[in-house]
């Protein structure tokens, strides 16, 4: 991927694309701003939350284990993956055991993160996404852009021409009449996806929250595609990050009345699945947990980035941002976009590549992220603390090093400092009251603004021609120096 600013360049260059994030966020803003509004101990919620997701944080090999042990004594098998690969080789080898060839999916980030579908793919099985927006993202061989609807930059029309073009290649096609209605849509996708719920063996899931004290996993959604694939198939397989364990059963309520607010703008979801093990006669009898890491150590090891980590994917912090309203979410170049990705994924992949060093920088430090965040997760701190890093690990001969190592070496003396400033005056005489419009080597810094112009006289300058020249002026006689014979 291209650093943000490049792809966000493109993107903003796609009309259509920016007409369908406009509409979509305006409508899930009103729609959260209206159930918040109605809970008067909101940001007491809000500190609940946060304080929940702090001491998991604070403590997390202690709630791993208690989730570990609660999951195994209730029959469900639990492993362990440090990165991606190890997690993808785990469920591709479960699946490969149990001699099936497609899988049924719950949407699911964690999956989407380790590139699950396409190591499967890879092993020859068929993962089919039965979420509406991530089956339209799959059937359009496209990518998410948001965390709660990945296809928010498709419009209906669009998404009519993907299921007409693409269905029948995979599947019942789509009806030859289909219009682009809402409900047509929906039940085109319905008919599509039931068979393939009713023959698949083996099911692969996410997990909103992980309870540690019960050992209880929880997805929530809109749809009810979730429920039949972790009640129907006889495997199940969830892939949860590590950072997603709750201490107790009772703080499921805290998040269960901040989540749904926060992403879809509802009082409740209409879904809400839970499962702790495996119950006989009642759902998957074969129940697989990997537990993820990938990089959430390395960012957990941070006193400062690890609030990242609270994070319950509302997403409610990118319907918010003027930025991602304007580039969308690809121009993020993983599938965490908005404010929360440009702070997660920098953390969680490290800032070797052009896109991971310039996502600390795709935001206004507005503030909005914050003020929506349900968890209290300061990202225009972490944005800033981010870079700071970023500028911290460049190159010692990049401009911005260089430049800072010539301004330290002048300001560490003041004869080196006054030369500096009289050779400017040099130049802002012969510039008069023209701008400067560029500096080489300032790059885009210089492109977005004006550079100053430099004074066609320095204070010392000034004060030797309105006091006279027994006034010290350039640091000479009485000017700058204390009654203990120090320069001031």
């Amino acid at each position: 991927m291209p650093s943000f600013q490049t792809a966000a360049k493109a993107a903003l260059a796609d009309t259509q694309q920016r007409r369908n994030l406009a509409h979509a966020t305006a409508t899930i803003r009103g729609k959260r701003a209206a159930v918040v509004a109605e809970v008067e101990a909101w940001e007491e919620l809000r500190v609940a939350g946060a304080a929940a997701k702090d001491e998991v944080l604070h403590h997390l090999p202690h709630y791993l284990e208690q989730l570990e042990e609660n999951l195994t004594a209730r029959g469900a098998t639990v492993h362990w993956a440090r990165d991606a690969e190890e997690a993808n080789r785990i469920v591709v080898g479960l699946v490969q055991e149990r001699d099936a060839d497609e899988v049924v999916k719950v949407k699911s980030m964690a999956t989407q993160e380790i590139e699950l579908n396409e190591a499967l793919e890879a092993a020859g099985i068929h993962a089919w996404e039965t979420d509406l927006a991530e089956l339209i993202v799959q059937l359009g061989h496209d990518r998410p852009s948001h965390i709660l609807v990945p296809a928010i930059h498709r419009n209906r029309a669009e998404i009519r021409e993907i299921f007409l073009r693409e269905m029948g290649e995979v599947g019942r096609p789509a009806p030859e009449d289909l219009s682009d209605e809402p409900a047509r849509l929906a039940e085109a996708a319905r008919l599509h996806l039931r068979e393939k719920f009713l023959r698949a063996k083996v099911a692969v899931s996410g997990a909103n929250f992980a309870v540690a004290d019960t050992g209880t996993l929880v997805v929530v959604e809109s749809e009810g595609n979730g429920r039949m694939c972790l009640t129907l198939p006889e495997t199940l397989i969830s892939v949860v990050g590590v950072e997603k364990v709750l201490p107790t059963f009772a703080d499921l309520g805290t998040m269960l009345q901040l989540l749904p607010r926060s992403s879809t703008g509802e009082r409740m979801n209409p879904y809400t699945s839970m499962w702790t093990g495996v119950h006989e006669g009642d759902g998957p009898q074969d129940v697989h947990v990997v537990l993820v890491d990938n990089g959430r150590s390395h960012v957990l090891a941070d006193p400062v980035g690890r609030d990242a980590l609270r994070c319950i994917r509302c997403s409610a912090c990118l319907n918010v941002c003027p930025v991602y309203e304007r580039a969308g979410g690809h121009a993020y170049g993983s599938v965490y976009p908005g404010p929360i990705g440009a702070v997660l994924n920098p953390q969680l992949r490290g800032t070797g590549s052009d896109v991971d060093k310039s996502l600390p920088y795709a935001s206004s430090l507005c503030g909005a992220c914050f003020e929506a965040c349900p968890v209290r997760i300061d990202i225009p701190a972490l944005l800033v603390h981010l870079r700071t890093q970023v500028v911290d690990e460049a190159s010692d001969r990049s401009v911005e090093a260089l430049g800072m190592k010539a301004a330290a070496w002048t300001f560490a003396d003041h004869r080196r400092l006054e030369a500096a400033q009289r050779a400017a005056t040099v130049g802002g005489r012969l510039l008069g009251d023209r701008t400067i419009r560029t500096v080489p080597g300032l790059g885009a810094w210089a492109q977005a603004r004006d550079v100053p112009t430099p004074p066609k006289e320095t204070f010392r300058q000034w004060w030797r021609r309105t006091h006279g020249d027994g006034a010290g002026a350039d640091g000479t006689g009485t000017e700058g120096t204390g009654t203990d014979g120090r320069t001031a």
